[in-house]
């Protein structure tokens, strides 16, 4: 019987954080409560930037975005937010880390979680994601489930099932 495989990994999709970035945008552009507030979100290379003249409205603006993104499919566990920091001109900003791969201390968990099934699988870290492999294919669908419904703080995704 030949070895089964698949792939765990956390990525998102660039091109709809854009979309969403840019919808909401529209969005703070004619919101009552936005206006003249000098609201922006600007993405920047692996990451968004948050601004707004105070913390109420930089609250306000996130909302928005997180909004956006979840309706173009984008979860919200793959970004992390930083501290809100003061800015030039008495605006305030905050710094949006979009998650790209999986950090090596939750692979590490990840592994662990998948060894304590004790079913005949291998689990292997390769990079920033996991590999899994074994001979029986339902081990391997039992094991999806199993990490779908673990909260790990992070979003993953299954690939490269074979």
């Amino acid at each position: 019987m030949a070895e089964s495989s698949f792939d765990v990994v956390s990525s998102v999709d660039l091109q709809e954080v854009k979309n969403a970035v840019a919808q909401a945008m529209k969005e703070i552009v004619t919101r009552f409560d936005l206006k003249g507030s000098r609201s922006d979100v600007a993405l920047e290379g692996e990451g968004l930037e948050l601004t707004s003249s105070d913390e109420f409205k930089l609250k306000a603006v996130r909302d928005v975005l997180e909004g956006r993104l979840v309706k173009r499919n984008v979860p919200l566990k793959a970004l992390s937010f930083g501290t809100i920091e003061k800015a030039f001109g008495g605006t305030v900003r905050q710094k949006v880390a979009l998650q790209k791969g999986i950090p090596s201390d939750k692979a590490r968990e990840i592994v662990k979680v998948i060894k304590g099934t004790k079913l005949k699988l291998q689990a292997s870290i390769q990079g920033d994601q996991v590999r899994v492999s074994g001979k029986n294919k339902d081990d391997l669908q039992s094991v999806i489930r199993l990490l779908k419904e673990t909260d790990l703080g992070i979003d993953m995704q299954f690939t490269n099932f074979r």
